[in-house]
């Protein structure tokens, strides 16, 4: 059974959400603002986080940051349709997807299912990718920088094994973004620049020359890292 938290104060909205949910062999946990929020994340330990933006007190925003202080916990943020700012903001701080309210609760099973799928999925194919001075070892979600462990939160873990797995090739902003999710196309660039930014930063990267992910300007990404057999 997979463990949710949803945190709206939209009461009776959450009580139908957690009546749908459980038809697919998803437990909804409900609260209804930041410090409720925060103390059922703790207790219950739920597979997966849903972020209301719009809350009373702390809005969604401060309660990422803060959960992502000390947690790689995957979170979908709920947004307003339309509000391609919210969807910015929420990507910058960590979140891993978005919903746009009103949404079609059978679109929020699917996305919830496609990030828990691929936690859930082993590396078979190379498990282990080991390049200079990085090692990302698909099947226990790690990734180490010289020899120094380095938390990602999904989505990060998922953009370096996208970009790792094509070293030494140009990677479009196009593909990127089919591998991971489908982001709308209006926030296409922006999304890409900012999950690549904190990738780098986590991986110490963002210096001139960079180690690992090189920008090719007009076009995306590559990754240039030497893979260790080639050391």
């Amino acid at each position: 059974m997979i463990k949710v938290l949803l945190i709206d104060d939209d009461r009776k909205h959450s009580e139908l959400l957690k009546a749908y949910l459980k038809q697919f062999g998803i437990t909804l946990e409900c609260a209804g603002d930041a410090d409720e929020g925060l103390l059922k994340l703790a207790r219950s330990e739920p597979d997966l986080l849903l972020l209301d933006v719009m809350l009373p007190g702390r809005d969604g925003f401060e309660i990422c940051r803060e959960v992502r202080k000390t947690s790689n916990i995957p979170i979908i943020m709920l947004t307003a349709r339309g509000d391609v700012y919210d969807r910015i903001s929420g990507l910058e701080i960590g979140a891993d997807d978005y919903v746009a309210k009103p949404f079609e609760p059978r679109e929020l099973v699917a996305r919830i299912q496609t990030i828990l799928r691929r936690l859930e999925a082993p590396g078979t194919d190379q498990p282990l990718l080991k390049f200079k001075g990085l090692e990302i070892d698909k099947g226990a979600r790690k990734v180490t920088v010289d020899g120094a462990g380095v938390d990602l939160t999904s989505m990060e873990f998922e953009l370096l094994v996208v970009l790792a797995q094509r070293a030494g090739k140009k990677v479009s902003r196009d593909e990127i973004l089919n591998q991971l999710r489908g982001i709308d196309a209006a926030i296409l660039t922006r999304a890409v620049d900012i999950m690549v930014s904190r990738l780098r930063n986590k991986l110490g990267d963002s210096v001139k020359p960079p180690r690992f992910i090189e920008t090719i300007w007009g076009m995306g990404y590559s990754f240039i890292a030497r893979r260790e057999d080639d050391v």
